[in-house]
């Protein structure tokens, strides 16, 4: 990896461990908007001429504020990533600082223009400082408010991030015992009778636990993630012979796609253990994904029992919601997980936005 790239990475997980959100996306400018709109109105209700000139005293208050705040969060925006190099406390110090010398600035040059304004002829030099204090004394409060309920967020959705990590590190340590045992027994009568076959089952089995095993945060590509998908209906092939069969349909999605490790095996595991093994056959499992500008869906469904509700299943339930748990640390609710069920057939619909490749 080159110098630039490892920078660009660290500039990245930098960023990640931030408190201060990126004002330059819209619904962080939409919401600074409708905080300042609010407080405008706010302050309109206890000002002075709110009885003889409502509307106009609303109209420059509202834009004497949205000056404040729009200016504000294009100096947040600007030097968020210097900011996040400064570590929370000091970049929330130093933040809170330039609020308070946007606001001084501002109030200055607002000053300046209604004294050259004629729509405020008793204003005299003597309200100068009255006015700087008092915006200054709105300001220091509102922003020491937000700032605080930013940094709140932000280790509300950093314990959250633990917890699910935790349970996600739990979970994919958790192999099924019988699994293992079956699998293990599968091997052991292929070892004399098909050495080739057995050992290949080894090389899946391994392929299997490293990555079950593997406690490593971030992302992996869709590639990997059908390897090891793979691999592990290789194993379940061997113990179920023709009760098992896949239809891949894959080719129209990038490999390359960035994906949350660890994502299709327990789908597939279910579709197995709640679907297939119940059907004397046995049946099909289609593995089929789509891709667009959206982003990409892939959908795996299955046959089920008559009468079967696969959602029942503990098993069933612990795995889906721990893949739903980090479909919403990586990408909130851009993503989802859901379950379908029609004519004897059970369909898991897994949806990723398309945030490029890795």
């Amino acid at each position: 990896m080159s110098n630039t790239a490892k920078s660009r990475q660290q500039g990245i997980e930098s960023l990640e461990q931030f408190f201060l959100p990126s004002f330059c996306e819209v619904r962080m400018v939409f919401a600074v908007v409708v905080i300042a709109e609010l407080l405008a109105f706010m302050l309109t209700l206890v000002s002075p001429g709110v009885i003889e000139d409502p509307w106009g005293n609303l109209g420059l208050i509202s834009v004497f504020m949205q000056w404040i705040a729009l200016t504000s969060a294009v100096v947040l925006c600007i030097g968020r990533p210097l900011l996040s190099r400064l570590g929370n406390a000091a970049a929330a110090i130093v933040s809170y600082l330039l609020v308070l010398v946007v606001t001084a600035v501002v109030s200055e040059l607002a000053f300046w223009l209604m004294q050259r304004s004629t729509l405020f002829p008793n204003l005299s030099e003597g309200d100068h400082a009255i006015f700087l204090l008092r915006s200054l004394t709105i300001s220091t409060v509102v922003a020491a408010i937000v700032l605080r309920y930013l940094y709140v967020q932000f280790q509300w959705r950093q314990k959250l991030k633990a917890e699910a990590t935790a349970r996600i590190q739990a979970l994919q340590a958790r192999i099924r015992p019988h699994f293992l045992f079956n699998s293990m027994n599968t091997i052991a009568a292929l070892t004399r009778s098909d050495p080739a076959t057995a050992e290949s089952a080894i090389e899946d089995l391994s392929d299997l636990f490293r990555a079950s095993l593997n406690s490593a945060p971030g992302q992996t590509t869709l590639g990997d993630e059908l390897t090891l998908a793979r691999r592990y209906l290789n194993i379940e092939s061997l113990r179920l012979g023709e009760r098992l069969a896949v239809n891949w349909d894959m080719d129209n999605v990038s490999l390359q796609q960035a994906v949350p490790p660890l994502i299709l095996q327990p789908l597939l595991e279910n579709a197995i253990y709640h679907g297939i093994e119940p059907l004397p056959a046995g049946g099909c499992i289609t593995v089929s994904g789509r891709a667009d500008d959206k982003g990409l869906t892939i959908t795996i469904s299955n046959p089920v029992a008559a009468g079967g509700v696969r959602s029942q299943h503990e098993g069933n339930h612990i795995a889906q919601e721990n893949i739903r748990q980090r479909l919403q640390i990586e990408f909130g609710n851009r993503a989802g997980l859901e379950n379908r069920q029609h004519d004897g057939m059970h369909a898991v619909v897994l949806t990723i936005p398309a945030t490029g490749v890795t």
